[in-house]
């Protein structure tokens, strides 16, 4: 059995809603990252969707380019 359609439905995150809530921001604020290019997100339809994995990336990315 293939559990590899599993692992991506578990991380991805579906909405602004669901992306605030994995970053701890308001939904405001993830459109706001979102329409300038800030966060890494992509869309399906009208959905704004991001990876968990991506997301986790990024932000460890950011933290290394602040230090």
């Amino acid at each position: 059995m293939d559990h590899s359609n599993d692992n991506l439905a578990a991380d991805l995150l579906r909405g602004a809603d669901a992306i605030a809530k994995y970053l701890g921001m308001p939904r405001r604020a993830v459109y706001h990252a979102v329409t300038k290019g800030h966060l890494p997100t992509f869309r399906i339809g009208e959905t704004v969707m991001a990876r968990r994995s991506t997301l986790a990336n990024w932000i460890a990315e950011q933290e290394r380019a602040a230090a």
